[in-house]
């Protein structure tokens, strides 16, 4: 599967936020979006999920060869899309278990049986380092920071999107966390072969990933691109004003 994004503009709170970014991502590739606060990263990731906190003025979004800008959100999570969003929800009174087993038949995932699915949850929390007793509690319910954003991993992996939009899984965790969920996106695009786009404002997950491909934003546009150096020279001299 292939995301293409066409010269893309969007509004978000009533204002012009993207104005005119083109970006791919194929099967297997680990994009990282980089750039400074309010430069347009979220934004994004929330357009081509189709949120409806953004609208699209002009451009487009291509997945698997379809043009999704009017395909509703769960239409764009059956064709293989999934967002981890900065700030989870909490959701008390849905069950994490029934929340999967429900969201995973929605996308007409192949099916599992009760113990192959409870075994696929329990290995993956246990990569994660979640504790045990969460899994049988509402969704986010009550859980810390660092708790929520792991769950958005053990969603993605239990799911097994083709595009994964990964959206700031490293704020809000100390170092050993930053470590396990690096570890964990790696684990789940070796076994997918999705294509990721992993937004992020610091280079401390990328020291345990591999991308082939970094991109810098300014003011809703893609300025700058490039490989693993360019991640050494923002951290050596941040977004410099030719940069930007």
């Amino acid at each position: 599967m292939i995301l293409e994004i066409k010269n893309l503009y969007a509004d978000a709170e009533r204002r012009s936020v993207l104005k005119g970014v083109n970006l791919k991502i194929g099967g297997g590739e680990l994009h990282v979006l980089m750039g400074p606060n309010g430069s347009g990263k979220t934004t994004l990731a929330k357009s081509i999920m189709g949120h409806p906190g953004t609208k699209i003025t002009d451009g487009e979004i291509i997945a698997d060869g379809k043009r999704i800008n009017e395909m509703p959100v769960n239409e764009r999570a059956k064709l293989g899309i999934f967002m981890q969003f900065q700030n989870p929800i909490e959701i008390e009174g849905l069950g994490i278990i029934n929340f999967l087993n429900s969201a995973r038949g929605a996308i007409s995932a192949p099916k599992l049986g009760y113990r192959e699915f409870m075994s696929e949850i329990k290995n993956n929390s246990e990569s994660l380092k979640l504790r045990e007793d969460l899994i049988g509690r509402s969704l986010n319910y009550g859980f810390s920071g660092g708790e929520k954003k792991k769950m958005e991993i053990l969603q993605m992996s239990i799911l097994n999107p083709k595009i994964a939009i990964l959206d700031e899984p490293d704020s809000g965790l100390d170092v050993d966390a930053v470590r396990v969920v690096a570890d964990n996106i790696n684990r789940f695009r070796e076994k997918s072969n999705a294509g990721i786009l992993l937004i992020t404002h610091y280079s401390r997950i990328l020291n345990y990933m591999n991308p082939q491909y970094i991109h810098v934003m300014t003011d809703g546009r893609i300025v700058k691109e490039g490989g693993k150096e360019l991640i050494e020279e923002i951290e050596r001299e941040g977004y410099k004003p030719e940069v930007q």
